[in-house]
């Protein structure tokens, strides 16, 4: 397809600006355009917007609609679950009806949904989503909270995940699995087998909990995880029910938003890894960064956070 362009949505964000600057390197892509809005979950305004940009691909005969779906579509719906290496194959759905993971389960389906579409120049609309595992690397913005809220309390990491195991997925990678799912949907002899369906997005990234993954990027730069004893999980996820019990009960007087819910409990501490091999077998998937250069560009960007807020505080005392 020469002369071909792209629309990316979120194109300003922490994965949006890596896989705009893989795109700009593709052959006979003429033209990219960028649409960074915000969008808030808790309206369920994403599944919304999703519906209206498969629509706009209708009335403007655009061909190929790839979603940056996630894994919290698939669960875990508890922590006594485990999945290891889990597949396509296998029927993982989330039953939360928290707003992030509904909303995307919802988009999800609508996307995979409108395969086959015909647009209005008679062609036909072709569909794929991508589930990452959890992303890091450099501007994610949950590691740079979890960072800041350590230099703000000794350099003492917060311990939230330890009874985890995950395979988090470095930025760069799920960015490239972008750009081959582009690749696939414009190849005659490769699309068939990847319009429709979805595909889960990991790499060689270790196994291990979040607080490890936190843990092994900002120890380089005196970052530690706190050594005080945890309350034991089932009494966190009991005390989590109890506090959305409060926030049900004021919610006619007053929004009480708790620090932590089941859902995120759950998120936190289950043992909950995926596989990329389909993804390997259709889109021709294989991590383009390694472990080790993952780790070296995750932690320097650390390192940088680490010097500006301290850099800050040397300013403040002078």
């Amino acid at each position: 397809m020469p002369g071909w362009s792209c629309l990316v949505t979120g194109a300003g964000g922490f994965l949006g600006q890596r896989i705009v600057s893989l795109l700009v390197q593709e052959k006979d892509l003429q033209e990219v355009r960028a649409l960074d809005r915000v969008f808030r979950p808790e309206t369920r305004e994403e599944f919304s917007s999703t519906q209206n940009l498969l629509e706009a691909c209708v009335q403007a005969s655009i061909p190929i609609f790839i979603y940056t779906s996630s894994i919290d579509v698939a669960g875990p719906n508890s922590y006594k679950e485990i999945v290891q290496n889990g597949h396509e194959g296998e029927h993982h759905e989330s039953t939360w009806s928290d707003p992030y993971p509904y909303s995307k389960k919802l988009a999800e389906k609508a996307v995979l949904a409108a395969n086959g579409d015909i647009l209005n120049n008679g062609g036909t609309l072709h569909t794929c989503a991508l589930r990452p595992m959890y992303i890091y690397g450099e501007r994610n913005p949950f590691m740079s909270d979890v960072v800041i809220r350590a230099l703000k309390n000794k350099d003492i990491l917060p311990v939230t995940g330890k009874f985890s195991v995950v395979n988090p997925v470095y930025v760069g990678n799920v960015a490239w699995a972008h750009i081959l799912a582009s690749r696939g949907l414009r190849d005659p002899q490769k699309a068939p087998s990847i319009q429709g369906k979805f595909y889960y997005i990991s790499d060689v990234t270790p196994h291990q909990s979040y607080d490890e993954l936190n843990y092994t990027m900002g120890r380089e730069w005196g970052l530690c995880l706190d050594s005080r004893l945890s309350l034991p999980l089932p009494l966190l996820y009991w005390l989590a029910f109890l506090l959305e019990t409060v926030s049900f009960l004021l919610r006619p007087v007053y929004n009480y938003k708790p620090p932590f819910n089941r859902h995120s409990i759950t998120l936190a501490n289950s043992v909950f890894t995926f596989s990329y091999k389909k993804a390997q077998q259709d889109l021709g998937y294989e991590p383009r960064f390694s472990w080790e250069e993952a780790k070296r560009e995750t932690a320097r960007w650390i390192g940088s956070l680490v010097k500006q807020h301290k850099g800050k505080l040397n300013t403040k005392t002078q």
